[in-house]
Order: structure tokens, then sequence, then C-alpha cells
């Protein structure tokens, strides 16, 4: 620890450093786990870097959790961002302003204490107990569960009936296709 009392740091790391028990990593969470140094794990979507297309993870540590009075002193906060972004070229993936505002906001006002609740499939605020329960895993999907579906209004049979008619109009457009793809593969020699 290489924090003063009052220090905070925030470490990108890869996924792994959340569950692998390899060369000490599990000891090393029990131990950042049990001094109550870790305040709050991100889950980032793949494809972030330009170096590696990995998912990675932030780690937020305080040496002052210890001194807080609060709820959050036995707590850690855990967000689950691996379906936020959006590609902005095949291979890389960009998290924007409103994005950032959201994670930001949802860390500070769990610090606070104010205008937090937890959101399933993106947010929960864990006790430390329930982290050393489940060994010490630091992996937000495990923590924050699945987001709740999206009910569908829209009548079943209604439903069908518009999907078959979009369905049956793009068969139609590939029927087109088809025949304009062989008139102009026979205008240039070939035959089908």
């Amino acid at each position: 620890y290489h924090l003063n009392d009052n220090g905070v740091a925030g470490f990108v790391l890869a996924n792994g450093s959340l569950t692998s028990n390899t060369n000490g990593d599990g000891e090393i969470r029990k131990n950042l786990v049990d001094r109550m140094v870790v305040d709050c794990i991100v889950a980032l979507p793949e494809k972030l870097f330009y170096s590696t297309g990995i998912p990675v993870c932030l780690w937020f540590c305080s040496k002052k959790k210890v001194k807080r009075t609060d709820d959050t002193r036995n707590q850690i906060l855990f967000i689950d961002c691996r379906k936020m972004g959006q590609l902005y070229d095949r291979t890389h993936k960009t998290i924007d302003d409103d994005e950032i505002m959201k994670i930001a906001g949802t860390y500070h006002n769990w610090l606070a204490g104010k205008d937090y609740e937890d959101v399933a499939g993106f947010c929960k605020a864990v006790p430390i107990t329930q982290v050393a329960e489940s060994g010490y895993m630091l992996t937000p999907g495990r923590y924050v569960g699945l987001a709740p579906e999206e009910e569908d209004s829209e009548p079943y049979e209604e439903k069908m009936t518009r999907l078959t008619a979009e369905l049956g109009q793009l068969f139609e457009q590939s029927h087109k296709l088809e025949d304009e793809i062989r008139k102009n593969l026979e205008a240039l020699g070939f035959k089908m």
C-alpha cells in the first residue's frame, strides 16, 4: 500500500484480476477486501483500447474508506458496463460522455450516500461479508444480476402479422435483386 491515509487510486486491470487465484491473486484480493481498501469495481466492454481487444475492469481503491461511518464503509460498489459503448470501427468501441457521466454519477452518488439505488443489471452496493462468502470474486456481473426485460406491449398476433408482412416484402425485394443480378451477369456473358 503506497497510498497515504487519505489516498485514492484507480487501476485499469485485465478481468482476470477479478477472479484469478494464480500467483497469489486470490490472496491479494482477499487482503484488499478485508482491509476495506476496495471501493468500487467497474467492468468495461471489450475493444476500448488500440493495443488489445480484451475487456478490462477499473478498480477504485481508497485508504480513507476505513474512516467512513456510513454504509459505504462495509460495502463494495459493483458497476457492470459491459453492454455500454458503441463501435466506431470494426475493432474499437467508445464510451460516450453520457455513459461516462452515468458511471461517474453512480459512484459519486453512492459515495455521498444520496440519490443512489441499486439498478438490476447495472450497479449494486454489496456488503463485504457477501463478497467474502463468494470467495472474494469481484466480477460485477455476479452481483448486479440481470437487467429486467423490457415488456413487449404489442400483442403476439399483431406482432406476428406485422413481422410476416415485413418478411414477405423482404423476400419480394430479394427476388427482384436476384433477377437484377442474373440480368447483369447475362449482360457480361455469364449464364445462370
